[in-house]
């Protein structure tokens, strides 16, 4: 797939971890509601990457649905949308099913969460095409990666968001205020892509029926870490990060930037904890071909992406906080 053009936007073990120390990493966190505290669930569910399958992903919702309870967490792993054409019916689908887990006694929001995948950054750099040093470039490489669905599901005309990136900044900002709005028309759908965080992890205590309400750090033990990895509990055998696609082992967590959707090949290659955290899981493969098995099982490592959107299936599994997997299927 390659990296994006520069788009000129703000953007149970006992190896030591690779990467930086556990307490460098959790001070780091604790100020940093870009990522989701889901304190010390019961069991987290963990769905791959959907491009735009609300069929198959209704199929998962009733299987989490029938088996999900009050101090589960249900983490979407990106990469929602792209490729596939029904992405404003996947979305209703998304906020439909978060309505009916809220309803569920002692549940909060903060126990659902919403992953930026690839196609979700992509999809909030095409809004902001018209501060891009070259839209034309910019705008060309998105389609190649599957973003021209996305685009003609809120209404977006392919023609004239080219004829908008050749004409100039005024231009092309009218075209993408014009998205912006058609977004902002559809129930949730606005507030669902502002809700996207960039990874989710357990460990530190949980508060009150589940993670924080604003999804942030708080509450994890100054002593989290001694330097030979975070053990996230008494029972001393780590926690779990999920992240959209991959991850640099080089870098701390908040330094990953867009590592965390581009950097697949450094996820491929960790054979150890990265940061105290014993298990990390994936939701997208972009290196997925029909005879990929759908479901990898590393060293530290969990991908799941069985192609869905691409001729394969949507996965999901259930994990402890831990990161030992405790069920798994597809639709």
């Amino acid at each position: 797939m390659g990296l994006p053009p520069r788009l000129g936007l703000p953007n149970r073990r006992t190896n030591r971890p690779a990467g930086p120390s556990a307490g460098a990493l959790v001070g780091a966190l604790e100020d940093d509601s870009r990522f989701a505290s889901l304190g010390r669930p019961r069991r987290v569910w963990a769905i791959g990457a959907i491009h735009a399958q609300p069929d198959r992903l209704d199929l998962i919702h009733q299987a989490v649905g029938q088996r999900f309870r009050p101090g589960d967490r249900l983490v979407y792993l990106g990469n929602m949308i792209g490729f596939g054409e029904q992405v404003v019916e996947t979305i209703d689908r998304l906020l439909a099913f978060r309505i009916a887990l809220l309803a569920m006694p002692g549940m909060i929001a903060s126990d659902i969460v919403y992953l930026r995948g690839q196609q979700e950054e992509m999809w909030q750099k095409l809004l902001q095409l018209h501060f891009a040093p070259d839209p034309r470039t910019v705008l060309d490489w998105m389609l190649r990666q599957g973003v021209a669905p996305t685009l003609a599901a809120y209404g977006g005309h392919l023609d004239a968001g080219k004829a908008a990136a050749r004409g100039g900044a005024v231009m092309l900002g009218r075209w993408t205020r014009e998205l912006r709005q058609a977004v902002a028309a559809r129930p949730g759908h606005e507030q669902l892509f502002n809700a996207l965080r960039r990874a989710a992890y357990t460990g530190g205590p949980a508060s009150q029926g589940g993670a924080a309400d604003d999804g942030s750090s708080d509450g994890l033990p100054e002593d989290a870490g001694d330097g030979e990895g975070w053990t996230g509990s008494s029972r001393g055998g780590g926690s779990l990060l999920l992240v959209n696609s991959g991850i640099d082992p080089r870098r701390p967590l908040t330094g990953q930037g867009d590592a965390f959707w581009w950097g697949s090949a450094g996820f491929t290659r960790l054979e150890q904890p990265y940061g105290g955290f014993s298990r990390l899981v994936r939701g997208y493969d972009p290196n997925w071909v029909p005879e990929s098995p759908g479901v990898g099982v590393g060293p530290a490592t969990v991908t799941l992406d069985g192609g869905c959107g691409r001729g394969g299936y949507l996965v999901c599994a259930c994990f402890d906080s831990f990161g030992e997997m405790l069920d798994l299927f597809q639709a």
